[in-house]
């Protein structure tokens, strides 16, 4: 099993963070922060990743320093829990729908950070979620788990079908990168012998 777990204390948030890659979808969320903890659910779930965050940060300030801590956690945790990445697709896609809403998920586990993030989100706040904030998430997942990610909306006028159907894609194509290939059985994907 491809376990961690990440603790991450600041003077702004208290983060603790653990994942099981080889999970069955088991999620326990208590970051103060609802539609978050909704949207780490579908990233379990499609996932297939047990993970559990634990949170507590200035949310009296806003919620900023506490999402993107807790992406940084979640990609310092998912990186330690993947190990040598050897035998894996390395590679993962998805597209996901939503009513409306429609996005692509697309990933790299090359060990290089990197974010192209396009959605044009229809509404500023989902309640009283800043959707800023999902850029955030992903921008402190990407340069802890050192994976080059790019995520499309490509359709949606609801801005909580396009923030899920973000979620749920980048769970679905995690899952489909840390697979192992049979045929890779103990190799590097990579022509560089590293990644």
């Amino acid at each position: 099993m491809r376990k961690a777990e990440v603790t991450r204390n600041t003077l702004e948030t208290q983060i603790t963070v653990a994942i099981n890659i080889d999970g069955t979808g088991a999620s326990q969320f208590n970051t103060g922060l609802g539609f978050l903890d909704h949207m780490l659910d579908q990233v379990a779930r499609h996932g297939m990743m047990d993970i559990s965050v634990q949170a507590k940060g200035d949310l009296h300030i806003d919620a900023h320093h506490t999402v993107e801590d807790i992406g940084i956690t979640l990609g310092q945790a998912f990186t330690k829990a993947l190990g040598d990445k050897k035998g894996i697709n390395r590679y993962g896609h998805a597209y996901v729908p939503l009513d409306e809403a429609l996005s692509r998920v697309v990933l790299d586990c090359s060990g290089r950070p990197g974010l192209e993030f396009n959605c044009e989100f229809t509404r500023a706040a989902i309640g009283e979620f800043d959707v800023d904030l999902v850029h955030e998430f992903f921008q402190g997942f990407v340069n802890h788990a050192n994976v080059t990610l790019h995520i499309d909306n490509l359709k949606g006028n609801n801005s909580h079908h396009q923030s899920e159907t973000i979620f749920k894609a980048f769970g679905r194509a995690l899952r489909m990168a840390v697979t192992h290939d049979e045929r890779m059985s103990g190799i590097m994907p990579s022509t560089k012998g590293s990644l």
